[in-house]
């Protein structure tokens, strides 16, 4: 039997990035590249892109895809994955993604050591991503219209909120895990 592991928390828990690097940091090296998937079309699917945009206006050492101004999503997710696997072959992926559960748990931000399935909760096949992932619920999967903005009571705000915890955890995991290897030597 295989067993997937994970940790989640609430992106308004006072430790929710030190919760989500503490895990993250055993899927996260010197050869990780980071896809960022959604759009900024809609509040609710651009978890992703802002989290990609955030992490290069932070230098972040390592390759990040998909942001605000060069996304990846639904309609080029395809070609956008074939040309990274061809610039990087053979590296651990981190995908995130925005993502649909029930109502009590939006704000909840879980990292998993499997890949993140873009569009599931939207009815879509679309390739899945990563070794590992980072998943942000930010609506109830209860609606309609998913991901619509006419009907959708997303804030830009938790996104936004939710997008900085997700930079911070990276950052502080790329962290552990370098400060890991000079520890080791």
């Amino acid at each position: 039997m295989n067993i997937l592991n994970k940790a989640k928390t609430n992106y308004k828990d006072p430790l929710a990035y030190y919760k989500l690097a503490y895990f993250l940091k055993n899927y996260i090296n010197n050869d990780t590249i980071i896809i960022c998937i959604g759009t900024d079309r809609y509040i609710g699917d651009c978890l992703g892109p802002l989290v990609g945009t955030l992490l290069k206006c932070k230098h972040f050492p390592l390759p990040v895809y998909g942001t605000i101004s060069d996304p990846i999503h639904a309609l080029n997710i395809e070609s956008k994955l074939n040309k990274i696997k061809l610039l990087h072959p053979h590296k651990n992926i981190i995908g995130i993604d925005a993502c649909l559960g029930d109502l009590e748990t939006i704000g909840d931000i879980q990292v998993r050591d499997f890949p993140v399935h873009p569009g599931k909760g939207v009815g879509k096949s679309l390739p899945d991503v990563g070794n590992s992932s980072i998943i942000g619920i930010v609506d109830s999967n209860s609606g309609q219209d998913l991901f619509n903005n006419t009907s959708s009571n997303i804030r830009l705000s938790l996104v936004l909120s939710m997008a900085e915890v997700i930079l911070y955890s990276l950052i502080h995991s790329y962290y552990l895990y370098y400060n890991n290897i000079f520890i080791d030597i």
